[in-house]
This record gives C-alpha cells, sequence and structure tokens, in this order.
C-alpha cells in the first residue's frame, strides 16, 4: 500500500466527506442486516404449524436470547391480531429497511462521487505540472510518447482499477466485518468454522493475481511505445508517404499492437477469474455451513442455536459473498494498477535540476553585462562544454558558430537556466544566475528557434503567448515590426484566425514571423536566436531577417548561426569545436586568421 501513499495524502482534504461516507456505508449495512433478519420470522410464520410456545427470556444475554424475545412478541401479536396483521408488519418491516438501506447506499455513492474524481484530478494536476518545470533535458532522455502515455493511458488506468474501485476498498472489508461480526454474534461456534477457512480462500486469491502488476507494466510499456509510433507518424507523414514507407511504419505499430494484444489478453483472463474463482469459493464455504451446522442442529449439538438463527445465520453468510468477490476484484484491480502507480511516480519523483533559490533576488532589468566564468557542462556523464570564458556587454550581439554538436545550443540553453553549469559560473550584472528570480530572470529574455513553435490557438494568441495584458494595438504593431501584420490581414478572421496544430495553415515564412512577433511584443533586453532562416525560400528568409534585425536593434543579442552571411556584422564571433572555444573575433579578423571558420566561410562561400 506504501505505493499509494500519494494517493491517500490527497484524501486529507475530504475528512467530512470520509466521515459521512463510512456512516452512510455502517447504517446501509445495518438496514441490510435488519432486512435479512426478518427472513426466518417471515418463513416461521409461513411454514410452521402447532409449534410450541416460545417463553420469554428473562434476561438477553446472547443472540438466541435476543430472537426468542423478538418471537415472543411476534406470538403475542399473532394471538391478538391474527398471522395476516403479523405477516403486514414484517413485510412493512422488510420494506423500510430495505428503503433506508437503498437511501444510505446512494448517498454514500453521493458523497464518494467528489473524493474519487477530486483525487484524479489533483494527480492529473500534480503531474502535469511536475512535466512542466522538468529541465529540457530530462525530455530528451524520455520518448514523448511514453510520457503521453503515463499522462494519460496510466493515469486512465489508475482511475480505472484503484481510484475507480474505491468504493469496494473501503466499502466491501467494512461489510465483510460487520457481516462476520455478527455471524459470530449469532454463533461463534459455527463461526470458528468459517474464519479459519476464509483465510485460505484469500490466499489462493492472492497466489492467482500476483502476476497482474508485471503484465500491467509491460502493457503500459507497449502502449508508450505504440503511442510514440503514433507521435512520429503524424509528425513526419509528408515524408513517410514520400518515402513509402507506409508499410515500414505499419509494420512497427502492427509489431507493438500485437504485444500489447496479447499482453492485454493474459491481463483479463485472470482479472476475469477473480469473480467466478471467489462466487465458487464462497459457494464452497457455504455449504461447508450448511453441513456442520446442521449437523450441529440436526444432532442436537447445537447449543443455543435456535432454528430461526440457523437460518438467519445461512441469509446473513450469503450477503458475504457478494462484497467477498467485490473485494477479490479490487484486490486484482490493485495489482494491476500497481505498475500504472509506479510509472506515474517515476515522472513524479524524477529530480528538478533546475530549482529557484529559497531566497532568490528580483531581477527587474539589465544593465551591464552576460559573463560565462570557467563554464563547464555535462549531462549523463558526457561532456558538452568547458573552460568557456565569454563576456556579453549590454548591447552588444555575439554569435556562435561552429559544427554539428559542438555545443552551440546547449551554451546559448544555459542563460535563461534552461540546463544550470556543471562547474564554472554564469553571471548577469555580477551575480550568479541561480541567485535569481527564475521567472524574471526568463522575462528579460526573448527566444525564436530555427522550428517555429507555435500553439493550436489564434494569431493574436501565439503573439501574445505569456502577456495577459496585451492590448490588440500592442500585438499589431509587433506583427508590423515582424513583417507579419499584411499576411495577417489577408486571413479570412485576421488575428482572430486560429492557426492549427503547430501553425499548420501557415506558411514557414509566416511562422517564423509569428514567433518574432511574439519575441518583439515581450520587448525583452536580452535575445537569444537560434537561426531562423535556414530553413526558408529567399523571399521569405529576407522577410523573416528583415523582421530580425528590427528586433535586434538596441538589444543584447546571442545568436546560434547556421549562415554565417548573417552574423558577418556581429560585434564578436564565437567559434565553437567540441565543447571548446576555438577561434574569436570579428568576421574580417577571423577570416585573416586562415583557421576553422575562415574554412566554413570558403564552403559557404561568403566573402
Amino acid at each position: 500500500m506504501k505505493k499509494y501513499a500519494r494517493l491517500f495524502s490527497y484524501l486529507g482534504a475530504y475528512k467530512i466527506n470520509i466521515g459521512l461516507y463510512f456512516l452512510f456505508i455502517i447504517l446501509a449495512i445495518v438496514f441490510s442486516i435488519v432486512s435479512i433478519g426478518s427472513l426466518p420470522f417471515f418463513l416461521d410464520l409461513i411454514f410452521t404449524k402447532g409449534k410450541a410456545e416460545v417463553i420469554k427470556p428473562e434476561v438477553v444475554n446472547s443472540s438466541q436470547d435476543f430472537i426468542r424475545y423478538i418471537s415472543f412478541y411476534l406470538q403475542e401479536l399473532v394471538k391478538t391480531n391474527g398471522k395476516i396483521f403479523v405477516l403486514a408488519v414484517i413485510c412493512i418491516m422488510v420494506l423500510i429497511a430495505v428503503f433506508f438501506k437503498n437511501l444510505f447506499t446512494y448517498l454514500s455513492y453521493y458523497v464518494l462521487a467528489p473524493i474519487r474524481n477530486g483525487v484524479m484530478n489533483r494527480l492529473r494536476e500534480e503531474l502535469f505540472h511536475k512535466i512542466l518545470v522538468m529541465p529540457i533535458g530530462y525530455f530528451t532522455e524520455q520518448r514523448k510518447g511514453d510520457i503521453m502515455s503515463r499522462m494519460t493511458n496510466d493515469v486512465g488506468e489508475l482511475e480505472n482499477s484503484v481510484v475507480g474501485t474505491l468504493e469496494g476498498l473501503i466499502k466491501d472489508p467494512l461489510n465483510l466485518i460487520i457481516l462476520l461480526g455478527t455471524l459470530v454474534f449469532i454463533s461463534p461456534k459455527l463461526s470458528l468454522f468459517l474464519l479459519i477457512f476464509l483465510p485460505v480462500t484469500g490466499f489462493i486469491i492472492g497466489r492467482i493475481s500476483r502476476s497482474l502488476k508485471k503484465q500491467s507494466n509491460d502493457a503500459a510499456i507497449k502502449q508508450g511505445e505504440a503511442l510514440s509510433v503514433l507521435d512520429e507518424t503524424l509528425g513526419g507523414l509528408r515524408v513517410i508517404k514520400a518515402f513509402t514507407a507506409e508499410k515500414l511504419v505499419g509494420k512497427k505499430f502492427d509489431n507493438y499492437n500485437e504485444d500489447l494484444y496479447h499482453i492485454k489478453n493474459k491481463m483479463q483472463y485472470r482479472r476475469d477469474l477473480a469473480s467466478p474463482l471467489s462466487e465458487f469459493l464462497g459457494v464452497l464455504v457455504l455449504c461447508g455451513i450448511l453441513y456442520f451446522g446442521g449437523q450441529l442442529v440436526l444432532g442436537g449439538n447445537a447449543g443455543r442455536l435456535t432454528d430461526k438463527g440457523f437460518i438467519m445465520y445461512i441469509g446473513i453468510f450469503t450477503q458475504v459473498i457478494s462484497p467477498a468477490k467485490a473485494l477479490s476484484t479490487s484486490y486484482y484491480n490493485m495489482q494491476k494498477g500497481t505498475a500504472a502507480i509506479t510509472r506515474i511516480e517515476e515522472v513524479l519523483k524524477a529530480q528538478v535540476m533546475v530549482q529557484e533559490a529559497e531566497n532568490s533576488k528580483p531581477i527587474k532589468s539589465f544593465e551591464h553585462s552576460i559573463e560565462f566564468k570557467n563554464v563547464g557542462f555535462a549531462y549523463d556523464d558526457i561532456t558538452i562544454l568547458k573552460n568557456i570564458n565569454l563576456k556579453i556587454e549590454k548591447g552588444k550581439t555575439v554569435a556562435l558558430v561552429g559544427s554539428s554538436g559542438a555545443g552551440k545550443s546547449t551554451l546559448a540553453d544555459l542563460v535563461p537556466r534552461f540546463h544550470d553549469v556543471s562547474s564554472g559560473e554564469l553571471l548577469i550584472d555580477g551575480v550568479n544566475i541561480k541567485e535569481y528570480s527564475l521567472n524574471e530572470l526568463r522575462g528579460l529574455m526573448g527566444i525564436v528557434t530555427q522550428e517555429p513553435i507555435l500553439f493550436n490557438d489564434t494569431i493574436a494568441g501565439n503573439i501574445s503567448l505569456g502577456i495577459d495584458d496585451a492590448t490588440p494595438q500592442a500585438i499589431e504593431q509587433a506583427a508590423k515590426i515582424a513583417n507579419a501584420h499584411n499576411f495577417i490581414l489577408n486571413k479570412e478572421e485576421g488575428y482572430n484566425t486560429n492557426i492549427g496544430d503547430r501553425g499548420s495553415k501557415l506558411s514557414g515564412g509566416e511562422r517564423q514571423r509569428m514567433t518574432i512577433a511574439r519575441a518583439v511584443l515581450k520587448n525583452p533586453p536580452i535575445l537569444i536566436l537560434d537561426e531562423a532562416t535556414s530553413s526558408l525560400d529567399t523571399e521569405s528568409e529576407r522577410l523573416v531577417q528583415d523582421a530580425i534585425n528590427n528586433l535586434m536593434n538596441n538589444r543584447t543579442s546571442l545568436v546560434i548561426a547556421h549562415r554565417l552571411s548573417t552574423i558577418r556584422h556581429a560585434d564578436e564571433i564565437i567559434v565553437l569545436q567540441k565543447g571548446e572555444i576555438a577561434e574569436r573575433g570579428t568576421h574580417d579578423s577571423l577570416v585573416a586568421l586562415n583557421g576553422f571558420y575562415k574554412k566554413l566561410v570558403d564552403m559557404q562561400e561568403v566573402r
């Protein structure tokens, strides 16, 4: 049960509901016992003739004395009002008892619903917000489909298998305890047989259900893999069709799906075995009680157990079978849900490497410089950057160039603390950035990536991302600076046009100009630009480059350059090789140096 500690911790907010749930369940069980307890008196009234009179017990010391006490008063009612009247009284008692049993059962469901839904709502929120705060590096190691599977399939599995059976996990054990307590009260001798046999049946069910945990974990992994294939297929459908790879991708998905089919079949076989197995074992115990109890009554060795008491005992025991079946099914589901909660906990307990300092300093403006002092960065014991010493003065433009994998993007990601340095210091205005408020630090920066990142929202909504009080006039002005205003006006709904998933309704140049407009609206003093024109046609490149030039005016810029022609006027160019600064200087000085940068210039024919 330790694995479910997080779910149980959420229950603290529902103490009143839990208290009412227990109260209503207990009342429902009591009225259920009352309705069943009327059975032997009904049978006695209908089928017994010429019986000996019941003597009123002097003191009620046991259940049998209590039964005789009720029988005596029913006997007196028969004498004064007749059997038909007593029959009506018994039927009315049963009707009232059943009414209150169902009323309190409904009320228990009513107070339980907010608990069940609230627990899952809290879990989804916590899981999603944990994903939001995890560092960028975490998601480079995880398959996106697997993360989505944990957020959807595993949470859904947990809701169905554990929280969905929360009622049974509370109600059924409580029901069993009260019913078994009543049985012991009616006949301790007969219940001794029952209490010996029930743990044996529980052990048998437990042994069969153990393998469900492993099978559920295997199923969750396969679902994540299949979802990853689906995500990759949707994102790369154009390439798949262009290279006629439909059969290859289809076969890959089919393999995962086929494995999932077999695993789920095995799970279903074992889970479906819970109810019939527990019912058979329950009837087996009932037959034992009928034989053992009947032998006691017929042999005259029943002690103080009367015939009506024995009938009542059997009637109440039949009510034990149903919650026992439900409890065994709940146990199977708990085992099945263990794999889901384990996978969810792996995300929730993952270490957040980038954390805000307890007494973080505010930073409202950028005044002087960004400085890297002997900065090194490693991830999973792989060194990516080492001995980086670099100072970016306010208002200057510094460009990063180098081969693929040289560490350019990683170096830029350190400034907004997408990663934290492994060694050395990164300072802004002379203060280590780890000491600043994380939100305020990132609030000083605007980022334009090589691949435009847009959301399924309106054009205005994407431009004003993160700025709640942006006015239509400000959004329009930002779009004009980014050379986006004209194409936006040509859309049917203008700034209220929905751009589709990832901006699929826009061209590449339009998407990039929108991301630039977003950065313009934020009006940050520091810009981080991953070459935004490398994948565009000539006309779009010119429009986007003009927009970037407008954006960079009077701002401090760190530019990751792929096309060297776009950064020849940078104040300083940093050439990275294998995570270290190999060369640095202006365009002309680096060309004159006739080193690695000169080779890059020659390959791109930049003059």
